[in-house]
């Protein structure tokens, strides 16, 4: 019987008494690393957490709430302003035929979309307020015809509206209805208002994610102690990169709620990708509606930098106030911002105090040189606002939007003004006024399915369910972001 030896056995004799790489089995492609050295390293097997925890989830759970919901659409309606504030063009600045002047109503004082300016809610004897910015006028309606855009008004104290500036497109008017005046004996009124309906609504999305390993790699042990955010560790990788996937999903599922737009069926490409997978219509598959997009859309944005500053102040601050003051005046906020922006603010904060010119005295009272200072502030009140401020990870983490803001001036977005407390809406499934959370989360659920954040496994590791050599894990959800009462938002660009 003939024996063939192997060409890689690695039992060279040698001459000398000493351990060489030629008599041990080399696992290695270099003669002189790992299992080839004859001296055993120190050996860590410990994996290094050198990032700190990687996750930005918990953003809106902390400042939301979460409620399910069994439809393909979700739909809120919220109350309109109750005083009648318009924009309007100065049509006649003596009205012709009439004693006074003529307007054409253009807008409400929201440019709310889809009004109407046939439809704005001025009547006959109603005393307005009219506004440019040359001076203001008061006057009484003469003629307003319901379905008309055209309004006719008689000053008081003046034969026109000549104190307004030039008639036309170019000199835009604001008109505040502010009460009424009849003569003795005459009519009431004969036309009514009806509240303003502002209806608003979103879609949910499906997320999903995928984890795949052999069944023979699942059986395998590692080298390297692994650790997770969740708290799972041993030396099986696959438990690290198990973890991994979820984490990484558990953040898409915020990162989408922030960042998702709403499609347009039939004009944008994502349209013309969806349409090819054939699954449902256009109009139902296109996007969602995320945080930014609605106080982009609905808000309020501030763009209160050049070339890339953070800079913030005072002057700044104040404009916020004005705007808020003219929305719901809610005395409470949340501001979310960035690295930049935080410590911006801690330093107009900190100029207040009368001796930062020569020093840093603020934070800490009596100071000493074996006193810790505290250089930073985690609220303050300005005004009849009381403002609480936090550092937005999301916006300072170089794998999520820290690299974006970095990389543009223009779309940067530095924070955001958040309200506190709840907002009273009408809820169309419940049927009834709601008190809620400014935001929540609404994620698909039923007897049948829970669509919070669904995870299964399949293959033929474990509780084997096919002949696939391999365990197999899918995720799941199903959601979107309801934000309510967006004028009251800031978005800090």
């Amino acid at each position: 019987m003939a024996l063939t030896q192997g060409g890689s056995l690695n039992s060279v004799p040698s001459h000398q008494k000493q351990t060489l790489s030629t008599n041990y089995l080399d696992f290695t492609a270099t003669a002189t690393a790992g299992w080839a050295q004859q001296y055993l390293p120190d050996l860590m097997e410990q994996e290094s957490e050198v990032f700190g925890p990687r996750t930005i989830s918990g953003f809106l759970a902390s400042v939301g709430a979460e409620e399910p919901m069994m439809s393909d659409q979700v739909i809120w309606s919220e109350q309109g302003r109750l005083h009648l504030s318009y924009k309007a063009t100065i049509a006649d600045l003596d009205g012709g035929a009439q004693t006074g002047g003529r307007l054409t109503i253009t807008q409400d004082i929201d440019n709310t979309s889809g009004f109407t300016a046939t439809a704005h809610g001025i009547r006959p004897n109603d005393t307005v307020l009219l506004a440019t910015a040359l001076g203001t006028v008061k006057a009484i309606v003469i003629a307003a015809t319901n379905g008309s855009a055209t309004v006719d008004v008689a000053p008081y104290g003046v034969a026109d509206l000549t104190a307004l500036g030039n008639q036309g497109t170019a000199n835009a008017c604001t008109v505040l209805v502010y009460g009424s005046e009849f003569v003795k004996g005459s009519d009431g009124r004969s036309q009514a208002n009806e509240p303003q309906f502002q209806s608003f609504s979103n879609k949910p999305i499906i997320l999903k994610d995928y984890y795949e390993i052999s069944g023979s790699d699942a059986g395998a042990i590692g080298w390297v102690e692994t650790s997770s955010e969740d708290g799972t560790a041993g030396y099986m990788w696959y438990v690290k990169a198990e973890s991994d996937t979820r984490a990484r999903f558990s953040d898409y599922l915020e990162m989408s709620l922030l960042e998702a737009e709403s499609g347009v069926p039939g004009t944008d490409k994502v349209d013309d990708y969806l349409a090819l997978t054939a699954v449902g219509t256009a109009a139902a598959r296109t996007g969602t509606e995320g945080l930014f997009a609605a106080i982009e859309s609905r808000g309020n944005t501030t763009n209160g930098i050049t070339g890339g500053s953070a800079a913030v102040d005072f002057a700044e601050f104040d404009t916020i106030l004005a705007e808020f003051d003219r929305q719901g005046a809610i005395e409470e906020y949340m501001i979310f911002c960035n690295r930049a922006t935080s410590l911006a603010m801690d330093d107009m904060l900190a100029s207040m105090n009368s001796g930062y010119s020569g020093g840093a005295s603020y934070g800490v009272f009596q100071n000493s040189e074996g006193m810790a200072l505290n250089l930073g502030f985690m609220g303050f009140r300005r005004g009849s606002y009381d403002f609480y401020k936090s550092d937005f990870r999301y916006l300072n983490d170089k794998a999520t939007r820290g690299s974006i803001n970095a990389a543009t001036n223009v779309d940067a977005i530095r924070g955001m003004f958040i309200p506190a407390g709840t907002s009273t809406v009408y809820d169309q499934m419940m049927g009834k006024n709601m008190m809620r959370p400014f935001l929540h989360v609404r994620y698909r659920v039923s007897t049948m399915e829970d669509r919070y954040m669904k995870t299964w496994v399949t293959g033929g590791v474990g509780a084997a369910t096919s002949s696939t050599d391999a365990m197999q894990l899918h995720y799941l959800s199903e959601r979107c972001l309801v934000t309510q009462g967006a004028n009251n938002f800031m978005l800090l660009k």
